[in-house]
């Protein structure tokens, strides 16, 4: 953050985007989720935030989770468990801060994606994951819209406009990007 503040003077915008996919079975498979998922956005906001307070100037900070953060997720496996327990407490994270850095005119908000098309779902773990997922189950993969995986580019759209001024009323919002897969739930 400091690199940041060096070369741009001030920072307005936090996006906490860390995250991996359970990419282990097992007790270690929840502790390394839990421990990026959910640790590291709680880390990513506590070291910005009294930059933002000292600034006086507002400031908005989103929080990327998942569908799977809204709904939950179809395994049973500790690392799967993980995920949607991490991703659950990101929006726990994201409505406690939204209230009290509200009257710092901080907004904090929560971006959900569904599949996304990028590395962490297109892996050996994930792909071998949903061979074994009960695709029938009412928490199965298919979006409601007829696509399969969304781009990064809509993801970054979301945030886009959640950080900026036409977003400036905008916080403690939950914010799903994801075809339709929570709706259809």
């Amino acid at each position: 953050m400091q690199a940041g503040l060096d070369e741009f003077g001030r920072l307005d915008i936090v996006v906490a985007n860390a995250g991996i996919a359970m990419m282990q079975a097992g007790d270690d498979g929840w502790r390394d989720v839990i421990d990026v998922n959910l640790t590291g956005v709680f880390h990513t906001v506590q070291v910005a935030i009294p930059t933002l307070i000292e600034q006086g100037t507002g400031g908005s900070i989103v929080l990327i989770s998942s569908a799977a953060g809204l709904v939950g997720i179809g395994s049973s496996d500790p690392g799967s468990l993980g995920y949607a327990a991490a991703k659950h407490g990101v929006v726990g994270l994201m409505r406690a801060y939204a209230n009290h850095l509200a009257p710092q005119n901080i907004r904090v908000n929560s971006v959900h994606p569904c599949g996304v098309d990028t590395p962490m779902i297109n892996n050996e773990f994930f792909q071998q994951w949903l061979t074994t997922a009960d695709m029938d189950a009412p928490h199965n993969l298919g979006n409601a819209l007829p696509v399969e995986l969304v781009q990064p580019t809509d993801i970054a759209n979301a945030v886009a406009w959640l950080a900026s001024e036409e977003a400036r009323y905008v916080t403690g919002v939950t914010l799903p990007v994801d075809a339709g897969f929570v709706n259809k739930r």
